[in-house]
């Protein structure tokens, strides 16, 4: 009975130790140092791209806001009251008709229509909101998820907090961090099992931007040891009944 237990253990440990390395070069998908594409950016803003939401609000001019927030009910995304910027990157306005936002940032976009809402309006008032900034939590967090963010920059480990932390099983040797800039999809890795060079490691996120915690390598073991135990002590527990009844 020790013996065939000893080889069962023995069999599903060698098993769970077959990984698959998912970040390695594919593709376009390549690692590169940190020091390029995820360099601090002081001034870095938004640039607004297709598929985005957006929302405008005129001060005291509903038929020309879409959503405003500065209605006396916020008529925002969940009511659908966006303006979805299309593959041209052209979204549709009250008044102005097609007007294209595609890689504009917010001051700039706010600037450029308060120039032409001037034509019928004294000291027009505007906001413009993107309604879906998003980054995306995979992995081992403790609430993993896409979370929304209204800032432009937001630090790795702010949103660890947002995602409640991580997870026990958490590889943080090996956190990789995703970006998209036009058709290139950049990677770096961050490693936090060490405590020095916080300041560098606590880079600054974007929307967008997708954030991956790998699993330990033991993860898969345990999980599979979870259920081998009970099976286990069902068999010793068999066993030793069976000898009782033997004797």
């Amino acid at each position: 009975m020790r013996t065939f237990i000893v080889v069962f253990v023995s069999l599903i440990f060698f098993v769970s130790c077959k990984t698959q390395n998912i970040f390695m070069k594919q593709g376009s998908l390549t690692k590169i140092p940190s020091d390029t594409t995820f360099i601090y950016q002081a001034n870095y803003q938004y640039n607004i791209r297709k598929d985005d939401k957006i929302s405008v609000s005129v001060w005291s001019q509903d038929e020309l806001s879409v959503g405003s927030v500065y209605g006396i009910y916020n008529s925002n995304e969940i009511y659908g009251k966006w303006l979805l910027v299309d593959t041209d990157g052209n979204i549709e306005l009250p008044k102005i008709g097609t007007f294209n936002v595609l890689n504009k940032q917010i001051p700039q976009l706010k600037d450029t229509l308060k120039r032409i809402y001037k034509k019928w309006i004294l000291n027009p008032v505007i906001d413009v909101k993107v309604l879906n900034k998003e980054i995306s939590l995979l992995g081992e967090f403790k609430n993993p998820g896409v979370l929304k963010v209204d800032k432009d920059q937001n630090t790795l480990f702010e949103m660890i907090g947002r995602a409640g932390g991580l997870d026990f099983y958490a590889n943080i040797k090996s956190i990789k961090i995703l970006r998209q800039v036009g058709n290139k999809v950049s990677m770096t890795n961050i490693d936090l099992s060490k405590t020095d060079n916080y300041k560098y490691k606590n880079i600054s996120l974007y929307p967008g931007d997708i954030v991956i915690v790998p699993s330990k390598k033991n993860k898969e073991f345990d999980k599979r040891i979870s259920t081998i135990v009970p099976l286990l002590s069902a068999i010793s527990t068999a066993a030793i009944v069976s000898g009782l009844f033997l004797k």
